[in-house]
């Protein structure tokens, strides 16, 4: 991560940079007194090459910025960076209608929008590189940082006392975009020689509460703790009730490596009482998968499966791609670009899926869309992983309760009748049942075996 969002800032500084060659194919433009900008105005004969680095610069300014890792109390800094290279996206979509400075007969025709509006983003610009450079330098405390923020607010501050004066623009904006080049990459060589924060990774976060016979509960695809509170309340006065967060989601750190179905029936494993004691796992979603496994595979520890809503496994193949992406899924979970995302959608997207508060901000935090694409990329790979497991593992005899929407897909109905379960058809539930019907999963654990829940 470090290495490619180095690499995404000198990508930003050498792009910025092509005005150097344009000196020369565009004669037109005065050294001494023109903008920089003057040589992707319209009329000029290579507009279009410069505009495109410009625009290009800018995006590989913003995209180093969102591949950033997040440190805490950076975030100003980062921002007015990314704000930046969006405003040099900006001026190279909207190019001078013509040389400006250079051009005598330019001020003579009114200056269309584009004209104004790249004007105008070139000014807020500077003023937004300025605001990074000065912001950054004083979270890092570094010497080098400072003495560019004031050699380049020299500069600009020469460019505008030149274009007041009326000469010597051009090489006072000259020295300004070289500062901010090399600025660029002494940031892409201090993200490689810095020490490394720590990755925030770490045992996951559990609730246990109440006393008696042992209750697993594994939320479905990005749940978090909190959707189950209504179930583990009504179980916690005659049972021992665990909910968990997987790595990613609710409050658990991030894990270094995608995830795997292996892996989740071995953090099930983890949570369980110590043998001979067995636990009655509760599971919604793609869980099913995780806890169906766990069963085959530790079918001592096990006294009853509840599923809820359970997919069927898919029948495709694995793809090598969705695995390639997923080993970097953890890593962009800490990312900036991840956490804005996150504080963007997150919210209103947690709040139209699952339609209650989200209590402690969990779906603000960049990690959590990272860790739902993650699992939702190892899909097949878990569906595989099932496939072979159920083929050399037979299942255990005890008691499953599997809980499906009426007029669904009939996985459930399906996934019943393989593990001869106890079939619950819920006519209006949703695809959140532990919000929505929490008296089911409650009557299901409580029943007993053989009996109608």
């Amino acid at each position: 991560m470090y290495v490619l969002t180095a690499a995404a800032f000198i990508v930003a500084a050498v792009l910025g940079s092509a005005w150097i060659t344009g000196q020369f194919t565009t004669p037109a433009v005065d050294r001494t007194h023109g903008y920089v900008s003057e040589l992707a105005a319209r009329d000029q004969p290579w507009t279009a090459l410069f505009r495109i680095s410009d625009a290009l610069s800018g995006l590989a300014c913003a995209l180093g910025v969102a591949l950033v890792p997040r440190v805490a109390r950076e975030w100003p800094g980062w921002l007015a960076l990314a704000a930046f290279g969006l405003l040099t996206v900006a001026a190279g979509l909207f190019p001078l209608d013509c040389a400006a400075l250079s051009d005598s007969a330019c001020g003579l025709r009114a200056p269309s929008f584009g004209h104004r509006a790249h004007l105008l983003a070139g000014a807020l610009s500077a003023g937004a590189v300025l605001a990074a450079m000065a912001l950054l330098a004083a979270r890092w405390r570094s010497r080098a940082a400072w003495v560019f923020t004031w050699l380049t607010l020299a500069a600009t501050a020469l460019t505008a006392a030149a274009l007041a004066a009326g000469h010597g623009v051009g090489i006072a904006h000259r020295a300004q975009l070289t500062l901010i080049a090399v600025w660029l990459v002494y940031v892409a060589l201090r993200l490689l020689i810095a020490e490394r924060q720590p990755a925030g990774h770490g045992a996951p976060h559990v609730i246990e509460e109440g006393d008696g016979p042992a209750v697993l509960i594994t939320a479905g695809p990005a749940g978090a703790w909190f959707h189950w509170d209504a179930v583990a309340r009504e179980l916690a006065g005659s049972h021992y009730v665990i909910r968990f967060d997987r790595p990613g989601l609710g409050l658990s750190p991030r894990s270094p490596s995608p995830p795997t179905l292996y892996a989740e029936v071995a953090r099930l494993a983890a949570l369980s009482p110590a043998h001979p004691e067995q636990v009655t796992v509760v599971a919604h979603g793609v869980a099913c998968w995780h806890a169906e496994a766990f069963a085959r595979l530790h079918p001592l520890c096990v006294a009853k499966l509840v599923l809820v809503d359970p997919p069927c496994p898919e029948e495709r193949g694995p793809l090598s791609i969705a695995r390639a992406a997923g080993r970097w899924l953890p890593a962009l979970g800490g990312t900036w670009g991840a956490t804005a995302l996150a504080r963007l959608a997150g919210p209103a997207a947690h709040r139209r899926l699952a339609g209650v508060a989200d209590p402690l901000g969990v779906y603000r935090m960049g990690k959590v869309p990272a860790a739902v694409a993650g699992e939702w990329l190892a899909r097949r790979d878990m569906a595989a992983d099932l496939r072979q497991i159920r083929a050399d593992k037979p299942f255990p005899d005890v008691p499953v309760t599997v809980i499906g929407a009426r007029g669904r897909d009939g996985c459930a109905e399906r996934l019943a009748g393989a593990l001869s379960a106890e079939l619950v058809r819920l006519p209006r539930a949703g695809r959140q049942v532990q919000l929505e019907d929490p008296g089911a999963i409650v009557d299901a654990v409580l029943a007993t075996p053989g009996s109608t829940p």
